[in-house]
């Protein structure tokens, strides 16, 4: 300090404007955390309904596909047979449907993840022959697939109503 100044002439921050700060910017912290989280949350529902979408549009095309060869007489259906993927694998493996398409056709690259699925048990499936919000799966085909979550979306229904 020079000789001629006082410590009143000193440029600085007090304690008390410092805590001041600190306190703003901890009370701005606190409104933005629940908006980030929110987005977030927003973010995995939003893949979690375009997951759902194109594996259930996969399935459709299987079965479509399956139909048409079926009527075109390229295969020959089982008596039980309902065209639908046995597993979700099928859609990654593709199918030529007897000749068909000069290739096998693919209906999906990879299959998804659900991003709620916190225990990595995949999707739910749900066979043909069972009931429409039935979470028991019954075997044989695969008409349907649905989230294992427990939890609740941000609109109150459930993940694995969707």
């Amino acid at each position: 300090m020079s000789p001629g100044r006082t410590l009143k002439n000193c440029r600085g921050l007090t304690l008390i404007e410092m805590l001041i700060t600190m306190v703003i910017l901890a009370v701005l912290a606190a409104a933005v955390m629940p908006l980030a989280e929110m987005s977030v949350r927003r973010s995995k529902e939003i893949e979690l309904r375009r997951g759902l979408r194109q594996v259930r549009t996969a399935i459709d095309a299987y079965k479509a596909d399956f139909d048409r060869a079926v009527k075109e007489k390229k295969i020959i259906s089982a008596i039980n047979e309902t065209g639908y993927p046995r597993e979700l694998e099928d859609l990654l493996t593709g199918e030529s449907w007897g000749g068909m398409y000069e290739y096998k056709r693919k209906y999906l690259r990879r299959i998804p993840v659900d991003p709620f699925d916190e225990y990595e048990q995949g999707w739910g499936l749900r066979a043909y022959s069972d009931e429409p919000d039935s979470q028991v799966y019954g075997g044989g085909d695969i008409y349907d697939i649905y989230s294992q979550s427990d939890g609740v979306a941000l609109d109150g229904t459930y993940y694995n109503t969707w």
